[in-house]
């Protein structure tokens, strides 16, 4: 039996705090970040797993039973680049998966039956790149594969469980981000995707068990572009996807059991592209989606009151692009959106729920989505959409499944 397992982490600055009732947190990274890894096998009889990861600033902490106020500035002015390169040779029985992440600034914070208050600023320039590529034209990969790229210059990630989360936070960003992964083999005899992700600044709150939210979001994009790219191909393959997600400015806010308030204003400069394709001879199931945004504002609570107060401001164009092409086989699924502006809202109806909502949006950038599907020989079905949108909001009082 013949295991590939590789594992690579770079990383300029790292800090972390437990529970504590003020964390004061300032970093700076002025140098380039690198990580880099190739991968040459031939026939792998079990799993082949392969990371990577770049990350200029990171900080994290947690709190449970009290109460914790952190303090956090982080400056990346150099580039982060995150490299994979996989060859495999012949028959690779197992699962393949491959994960590479690159970050400028990261922070997370978690509060379990505690209050938390943050102060956070971001800011961020260079490049962040991240490139996942599994390249041979007779590779059978016979367990599948999922392979990941993930480009980020500016996280802040909060959890709460029973938890109060208030506070601001600030991220700006000059950086070029890119995200971009290509598989290309022979025969794929299961289940195999490929995905992409670029975000300049990424906000992501989640809490539960009777817990609310407070916060106050400023997101600034000034760089040249954000782009992601997924290319997945294969000359026989049972059930084979490419996707890609770039966005400059995103915020999704979830929570259970108590209100939730947000203040948030986003700002866009920077050109979003998105492209996924997907190619296949001969396919049992194909699919290639692709979704860009320049600001995009999700808020959702599953009680009862909701307060939105929204500002979003993009100049920036968002091009998205969703290709298929193959020869022979069964079902395609093919779809292209985009937005410039976009906010959604809701509250919780089976209980009544309250939603007051503020929205303001101004839209000048060029959107466009375009969806191309190429059936050479015999298929089943071809299911394609393609969806272009300035300025989209969506308010209401149920949950997203109802």
């Amino acid at each position: 039996m013949i295991a590939a397992t590789a594992l690579c982490v770079a990383a300029a600055t790292e800090a972390s705090a437990q529970d504590g009732t003020i964390v004061l947190n300032e970093q700076l990274q002025l140098g380039d970040v690198f990580s880099h890894q190739t991968l040459n096998v031939v026939d792998a009889q079990d799993q082949v797993t392969v990371s990577t990861s770049a990350q200029g600033n990171s900080a994290s902490g947690a709190v449970e039973n009290g109460s914790v106020t952190v303090q956090s500035d982080q400056q990346m002015q150099g580039d982060a680049v995150a490299t994979t390169d996989m060859t495999l040779g012949g028959d690779t029985d197992g699962l393949v998966t491959a994960t590479t992440q690159a970050g400028g600034n990261y922070l997370a914070v978690s509060a379990y039956d505690a209050d938390l208050t943050v102060d956070a600023a971001q800011s961020g320039a260079g490049l962040v790149s991240a490139t996942s590529e599994l390249g041979e034209d007779d590779a059978r990969l016979l367990g599948g594969a999922v392979i990941n790229a993930s480009a980020i210059s500016n996280t802040v990630a909060l959890y709460g469980e029973g938890a109060s989360v208030d506070g601001a936070i600030d991220q700006s960003s000059s950086a070029t981000v890119r995200a971009y992964d290509r598989i290309e083999t022979q025969y794929i005899p299961a289940e195999a995707s490929v995905s992409s992700q670029a975000i300049i600044n990424a906000v992501a709150v989640t809490s539960g068990q009777t817990s609310g939210q407070d916060l106050r979001i400023v997101q600034t994009s000034t760089g040249d572009f954000v782009e992601a790219e997924s290319s997945a191909n294969a000359g026989n393959a049972w059930d084979l996807t490419g996707r890609a997600h770039a966005a400059a400015n995103q915020a999704v806010l979830y929570n259970e059991g108590g209100s939730v308030v947000v203040e948030s204003s986003q700002d866009n400069t920077s050109f979003v592209r998105a492209a996924a394709t997907t190619t296949a001879y001969d396919y049992g199931r194909a699919e290639a989606h692709a979704r860009g945004a320049a600001n995009e504002l999700s808020v959702g609570n599953n009680d009862i009151y909701v307060e939105i107060d929204n500002n979003q401001i993009n100049s920036g164009g968002v091009a998205v692009t969703a290709t298929f092409s193959g020869t022979n086989g069964y079902d395609a699924y093919v779809g292209a959106d985009a937005v410039g502006n976009s906010v959604t809202g809701y509250a919780c109806s089976e209980c009544e729920g309250y939603l007051e909502a503020r929205n303001s949006q101004t839209n000048s950038g060029d959107v466009s989505a375009t969806a191309s599907t190429t059936v050479a020989g015999s298929g089943r079905a071809a299911i394609t959409g393609a969806n272009a949108v300035g300025n989209s909001a969506t308010f209401h009082v149920s949950r997203p499944s109802h």
